[in-house]
């Protein structure tokens, strides 16, 4: 349970998380956290998982309940955190009048409030994807970088040996490349 508050310590409500660590999704887990919502009376449900349903990347609504892989988690969190606290200051300021709740109701319902959360979702799955991206960018780069490397020592110990064949004795023992001739016929 995260219990939201805002700057002052007033409660601005509740969200119940649920997290899995699985290789299948289970459409039952929904139902659950659903059950789980209404007994702790919490506001938001989320469940977040190393696996989504079919289709789903990202974060996803379903049923009422938040669906986010690992990575975004946190970024949802600001998300819906933000979300309950824009509420709870609009329940407060309008205590006792029926016209700014017809507001806030409108608010929710329309199409701003969609918008900003939307808004912050979407940076982080933006985020989230370059973030992948230059990692696989990266490890192209160092793959690419070791086997030169390896083709360079490989070539180098070549040479070594051909000159220690040519030369004989009198060539100088270069130990590092000794000991690589040694691994790599282990290795074999």
């Amino acid at each position: 349970m995260q219990r939201v508050c805002s700057t002052t310590g007033q409660v601005c409500g509740t969200i119940i998380w649920e997290s899995k660590r699985v290789k299948n999704w289970s459409d039952g887990w929904i139902e659950k956290l659903k059950e789980d919502q209404r007994e702790a009376k919490a506001d938001i449900a989320v469940l977040v998982s190393t696996v989504l349903p079919r289709g789903i990347t990202g974060i996803h609504q379903q049923n009422g309940v938040w669906i986010a892989d690992y990575t975004l988690a946190i970024g949802l969190a600001t998300a819906l955190r933000h979300g309950l606290m824009e509420i709870a200051a609009a329940k407060t300021s309008m205590e006792g009048r029926s016209e700014k709740l017809e507001m806030l109701y409108d608010y929710l319902s329309g199409p701003q409030f969609r918008q900003q959360i939307e808004a912050i979702v979407d940076a982080f799955v933006s985020m989230s994807k370059d973030l992948d991206q230059e990692r696989r960018a990266m490890e192209k780069i160092w793959a690419k970088r070791e086997k030169q490397i390896e083709k360079v020592v490989k070539n180098t110990s070549r040479m070594y040996g051909s000159l220690q064949g040519i030369v004989g004795s009198t060539l100088p023992e270069l130990k590092t490349l000794e000991l690589k001739a040694l691994n790599s016929v282990e290795d074999r």
